[in-house]
């Protein structure tokens, strides 16, 4: 498998959509296996989402001058702490305990694997260059640069939105189907 980053793939290469074409996204909720870690773990990949859309919402607010300068730092503080601590703890979580042994329940999508943990350590990356945008929008929201550090914060906003919403689909695509077609038993 040739090397698919995040930032340039457009999905899963076809070789590792061979679960997902037998149970495509439409069929996930009727599936037995759904219910439980499927839906924990989706639920968790869609508060990311929404942390991002809120993120991205309370900055545009900002630039507007449609919320307080007090508002949006402590906002952006809360909710970017959260965001990218939650997000380091879920793929602490996926590295160490479920990919290991979902990489070994149908060999067809073992690669797979290794482009999730490639995805993980490149996201390390735009997580931090998150925080240190977030951090500038926090200390000069009441200065003269508040307006670009907070239209640069957005920007990034923007960026990581895109590129964690690449891996997340894609991540996705492949753990979904595994776990509907062998089910949870050795993976709680």
């Amino acid at each position: 498998m040739r090397d698919e980053h995040f930032d340039t793939r457009t999905g899963l290469p076809e070789a590792l959509r061979v679960l997902l074409e037998a149970h495509p996204r439409e069929s996930w909720q009727a599936d037995p296996n759904f219910h439980g870690l499927v839906s924990f773990w989706l639920e968790r990949h869609m508060m990311f989402r929404q942390i991002m859309a809120h993120m991205q919402a309370e900055t545009r607010a900002f630039l507007n001058a449609d919320r307080d300068t007090q508002l949006f730092s402590q906002g952006i503080a809360r909710y970017g702490g959260m965001f990218v601590n939650q997000l380091h703890g879920h793929h602490q979580i996926e590295d160490h305990h479920y990919f290991p042994l979902l990489r070994t329940m149908d060999s067809r999508i073992e690669t797979g694997f290794d482009l999730l943990d490639a995805d993980h350590h490149a996201l390390d990356g735009l997580l931090s260059r998150f925080v240190e945008q977030a951090n500038a929008a926090i200390r000069s929201a009441s200065g003269p640069e508040a307006r670009s550090s907070a239209g640069a914060l957005l920007t990034g906003l923007g960026g990581l939105e895109r590129m964690i919403g690449r891996h997340l689909e894609d991540e996705e695509d492949l753990i979904v189907p595994i776990i509907l077609k062998h089910g949870t038993d050795g993976l709680g």
